[in-house]
């Protein structure tokens, strides 16, 4: 990991990371995409399938989901830093298909260095966690998405005020049955709350 450098550097580091062992089946790590400084700092679970095939965090379905919940709840995409707390796709094969598997606590831990560079690099004044992962990696322990979003949950190293909220795929898969309007209807709350602590009191 370069010591110094932009947020470029470390995108154009991480193809060497053999941190833990899902560099090997993944295509390729996907790293971030947004503004460097950012304001608003948005961070995920892992890349999905369609991330790592395109190398771009938040462009399958989920990513579709959030652009949705942004535009709702007044927020520029174009000036959110999005990225994950793991860097590589974990999966497992089923026939043709990748399903998704949530990554482990060894996952977390061996991505952690990269994230601290990118919130020490990105300098954001709010933290958005999208998932229980997310909010580990962010924070250090484990929290209960639907006890405590919408609020809070502690801050960075650099006093910077940590949200939790769920992931838009957690949303994405309520789509056509019931509470699938509430569900989008408190991430974009969470993220208009997100925003408004950008704004001076």
């Amino acid at each position: 990991m370069p010591s110094d450098g932009d947020v470029d550097a470390l995108r154009s580091a991480v193809h060497a990371c053999r941190g833990c062992e899902l560099w090997a089946p993944a295509t390729q790590p996907v790293f971030s995409a947004g503004p460097d400084p950012a304001a608003l700092m948005l961070v995920g679970e892992q890349p999905g399938d369609v991330e790592d095939r395109d190398g771009e965090p938040f462009v399958g379905p989920a990513g579709r989901l959030l652009d949705e919940a942004l535009g709702a709840a007044g927020v520029d995409r174009s000036g959110v830093y999005l990225t994950n707390a793991v860097k590589h796709f974990r999966f497992e094969e089923r026939g043709a298909r990748r399903l998704h598997k949530k990554p482990g606590v060894a996952h977390v831990e061996a991505c952690r260095p990269w994230l601290a560079a990118e919130l020490a690099r990105v300098a954001p004044g709010v933290v958005v966690c999208l998932g229980a992962t997310a909010a580990r990696a962010v924070i250090g322990h484990d929290v209960r998405v639907t006890e405590v979003r919408g609020t809070v949950v502690g801050e960075t190293g650099d006093g910077v005020p940590v949200l939790v909220t769920a992931h838009p795929s957690a949303v994405l898969r309520l789509r056509g049955k019931e509470g699938y309007r509430a569900a989008l209807d408190g991430l974009v709350e969470d993220l208009r709350r997100a925003a408004a602590l950008l704004r001076p009191a």
